[in-house]
């Protein structure tokens, strides 16, 4: 094959490889690690560990992945994507091996905590982000919308086959079952095109190889050059209170509705079907940022996760449950629907430079968002024993995560930044 036929094959197959890529990599990182909320019962059953100590274990995992990302961004940016994708699936292996084998509770700690929120990083949008910039221009905001549904499908395929395989076999012999499918993978991965997936496509500015050492001949966006722009703190400023106001809801929002007197059963299922629509959601915003334009469908979405929350709220003075249908519609498809669009942007912004490590960093301050509104919906209620606070604030901080779409240009007009001459 000529080195002509050889670029036409790679710019007809690699664009839909990376896409795929990116999808499996959150398919099996969120739907492997988060499969660790149906192992709790069974652990707790056996040790008679306190289940807030469990919980802490996830609260590990959340805090290692958001401080993860700028690493995980730094690592694909020096030493590319075939390190950073090998890397995580071992890590992850590892954690499903020594979980499956754990008898104190510091073991889950580092297994699930530690190993597998460094795992999920290296394997999850930091990268896939990344690698969908350098192949991408015009439908940039779907491919990464297509990469990021690969969170939910894995959290819906994955955590309920778990839960069947622990009923059916037992909770350690399933984590020896996840770690074989994880450590399957990485023949796969050793056998990718990771040099031409890397290259990205010609004449797009991001697709340009940086040297290993780090260094580069040309003027180019580092973390530290970025944090200096208006443009990296609008992308903070959305994602942390989109992050932070989503946490405000879901964590309460079950309790809530019990407390209300929905039917507890009821209950989980329309929390199920939010988390489910959110799939849908994702894969809408990255269409509708092409057709529409990054203003249009950013503002609508927000619309809906707000019309969503007012309606849970409004269940508290009118418990009907054609509000809980609004909260359902309304929140669930607009879950994760910002993702997409706070990726493809850092990626245009930011296309001659670091752009793995600039938005590892956004990532990990997303991240603080998210513990924020976790850690807040409990204070809340603490202080006014009423879930209703959590709601009120949560309103409050989706008009801020919208507010850089409403009052400047700066993103919905986004276009490649030069970089500042050194």
């Amino acid at each position: 094959m000529t080195d002509l036929n050889a670029r036409r094959v790679s710019a007809a197959i690699i664009p839909a490889v990376v896409v795929l890529l990116g999808f499996s990599g959150n398919f099996v990182a969120r739907g492997v690690v988060d499969s660790f909320l149906v192992f709790m019962q069974p652990v707790e059953a056996e040790f008679g560990w306190h289940h807030g100590a469990l919980t802490q274990v996830y609260s590990v995992y959340l805090i290692t992945l958001g401080l993860m990302s700028p690493l995980t961004g730094m690592i694909i940016d020096h030493w590319g994507p075939k390190v950073t994708y090998i890397a995580g699936a071992i890590c992850i292996a590892t954690a499903m091996f020594i979980a499956g084998r754990a008898t104190e509770i510091w073991q889950l700690h580092i297994s699930v905590g530690v190993l597998c929120g460094a795992g999920s990083s290296a394997m999850g949008m930091v990268p896939a982000a990344a690698l969908i910039g350098r192949w991408f221009d015009r439908n940039m905001s779907l491919a990464i919308a297509i990469a990021y549904a690969g969170v939910g499908t894995g959290m819906l395929a994955i955590v309920p086959l778990t839960q069947a395989s622990i009923d059916h076999f037992g909770w350690r012999e399933t984590y020896t079952i996840l770690f074989w499918c994880v450590a399957a993978l990485l023949p796969v991965l050793l056998l990718l095109p990771w040099r031409i997936i890397a290259g990205g496509a010609q004449g797009n500015p991001r697709a340009r190889m940086k040297p290993a050492n780090g260094t580069s001949p040309d003027p180019e966006w580092t973390v530290r050059n970025a944090v200096g722009t208006l443009e990296f703190w609008l992308l903070v400023q959305a994602f942390f209170f989109t992050a932070m106001a989503a946490y405000l809801t879901t964590v309460q929002t079950i309790a809530f509705l019990i407390d209300r007197g929905y039917p507890a059963l009821d209950a989980a299922f329309a929390f199920g079907v939010a988390g489910m629509l959110s799939i849908f959601g994702v894969l809408l915003s990255g269409w509708a940022s092409q057709k529409f334009g990054i203003r249009r469908s950013a503002l609508v979405s927000y619309a809906g996760t707000l019309i969503g929350i007012v309606a849970l709220f409004a269940f508290s003075i009118w418990p009907h449950g054609v509000l809980v249908l609004i909260f359902v519609l309304g929140f669930g498809a607009s879950q994760g629907a910002r993702g997409p669009v706070i990726s493809s942007l850092n990626a245009r912004i930011f296309a001659q430079g670091r752009v793995g490590s600039i938005y590892g960093l956004i990532f990990m301050l997303m991240s603080f968002g998210a513990a924020t509104g976790s850690w807040l919906s409990g204070r809340l209620y603490a202080w006014t024993n009423d879930y209703s606070a959590a709601f009120v604030v949560a309103a409050f901080a989706i008009l801020l995560a919208g507010a850089p779409f409403v009052f400047t240009r700066r993103l919905t007009h986004a276009t490649e930044m030069p970089p500042p001459l050194i």
